[in-house]
């Protein structure tokens, strides 16, 4: 029998059974960077790429993709949110964009896969909307820095 909640006594991948969990109030904050050169940047942030506004675009994929989490992720439930919010700071002195997502719920489960993928979106999304200027950028430091709720509690990164 494995410790791992998505394997079952055969060692057999399955989806867990949260029916008996308590529903409480969950939250995450995910973030990441994008990396890119300081032309690319600045072409971004002054609003000059043929396919439009990066920052705007990537704000609502990563909201979509929020909300898909569980038709991406095989084993993730499909939860509802409550909320979600991202930020998406252009960083001078890093050459990047950060991102940063929080999504919240009440119910069964977290919802750590759905900041993260809202987060990977999102710079998936800069990224597309940026190649044609720099194919060089990278995604960078995508991590879960915070979460609540659920019997496991609060964790945090920087704790």
């Amino acid at each position: 029998m494995s410790d791992l909640p998505h394997l079952n006594e055969a060692g057999e991948a399955h989806m867990v059974d949260i029916g008996e969990k308590e529903r409480t109030h969950r939250v995450a904050i995910a973030e990441g960077f994008i990396e890119m050169s300081p032309a690319t940047l600045a072409s971004l942030q002054e609003g000059n790429l043929k396919k439009g506004d990066a920052l705007a675009t990537a704000r609502i994929a990563g909201i979509q993709a929020s909300k898909r989490a569980g038709e991406l992720i095989p084993l993730c439930h499909p939860i509802g949110l409550t909320h979600v919010e991202l930020e998406i700071e252009p960083l001078s002195n890093r050459s990047a964009v950060r991102c940063r997502a929080l999504t919240e719920t009440v119910g069964r489960t977290g919802v750590e896969m759905e900041a993260l993928t809202a987060v990977q979106v999102a710079l998936l999304t800069i990224y597309d909307m940026c190649k044609s200027l720099d194919r060089g950028m990278r995604m960078t430091d995508i991590m879960l820095v915070h979460k609540s709720g659920g019997r496991s509690g609060t964790w945090d990164r920087d704790a």
